[in-house]
Formats: C-alpha cells, sequence, structure tokens
C-alpha cells in the first residue's frame, strides 16, 4: 500500500471521486431530491472551496516553498499563516468542498458516502506521508505545528 502514498495528485483524485459520484448518481438515481436550493448551496459551497484553494496556494507562494503536493521535501518552510491558522490543509479541505457541491448540484444525497472515503484516501496515502516528510524536515517546529492547527478543520 505504500506505493500509493504521495503518487496520485490530490487535485486528480478528486476528479476520479467526482466522476465515481457522477456515476453513481446515474446508477441511483431513485435517490434524487427535489432541493429548489441546490442550485444556490452548489455554487456557495463551491465558492467557499475555491477560497480555501486559493487562499492556501498564495500562503504558499507568499513563503517561497512547494505547492507541489506529490514532493513535500522539496518544503522550504512551515507555513503557519493565513488559512494554515485555521487548518493544516486548506487545499484539501477545497477539495472535499468541491465534492460537496457536487452532491448539491447532482441533487442526490446517496453521494455523500464518497465523501469519507476521500478523506479516510487523503488522509492514509497524502497527508501522513506528507506529515512524516515534514516532521523530518522541520522537527519540532512542524510537531509543534501539528499540535496547534487541526488537519481538516
Amino acid at each position: 500500500m505504500k506505493s500509493l502514498e504521495l503518487k496520485i495528485p490530490p487535485a486528480l483524485l478528486m476528479l476520479i471521486f467526482a466522476v465515481g459520484m457522477w456515476l453513481i448518481d446515474r446508477v441511483l438515481p431513485m435517490f434524487k431530491q427535489a432541493w429548489d436550493w441546490r442550485d444556490w448551496a452548489a455554487r456557495l459551497v463551491f465558492v467557499l472551496a475555491v477560497s480555501c484553494i486559493i487562499s492556501g496556494i498564495i500562503s504558499f507562494k507568499m513563503a517561497r516553498t512547494t505547492v507541489d503536493p506529490t514532493r513535500p521535501h522539496n518544503a522550504s518552510s512551515v507555513v503557519t499563516t493565513g488559512i494554515y491558522r485555521i487548518t493544516r490543509n486548506p487545499m484539501y479541505l477545497g477539495f472535499l468542498l468541491i465534492l460537496c457541491s457536487f452532491i448539491f448540484k447532482l441533487a442526490n444525497p446517496i453521494l455523500a458516502v464518497m465523501l469519507p472515503l476521500f478523506v479516510v484516501y487523503m488522509n492514509k496515502f497524502q497527508i501522513v506521508p506528507e506529515e512524516r516528510v515534514l516532521s523530518e524536515l522541520f522537527g519540532d517546529a512542524y510537531e509543534k505545528y501539528l499540535q496547534q492547527v487541526r488537519r481538516w478543520i
């Protein structure tokens, strides 16, 4: 299983999950709901998602550290400012929120079963390996950050 660590870029993984959700929606249309507010909810959650992603990227760029999630060993600093005071993984949180917005857009609540699967996969194959590398690179400074800020929210 270690062969999957840091291999699939998180944005691609989010797209894979979105396609899976779309396929489930096609196979299980009987769970669709008549949510009049679904388009507004989808837009609102999507805007929040993109805000998280962009905030994370801007914070990394300002700190002049890598944004490439498949190469955490290239990190040059621990970013603890901006959105990183609230969540250690704003970009991944943004991807999760995009999947949430897709649930609203499709108006099929059964698709919510995909969200914990996304989180579990991200934790096991992306976040934990990243944290291991960053702990090795930055030692106590990163360990202190892990104690102060939650992984997701």
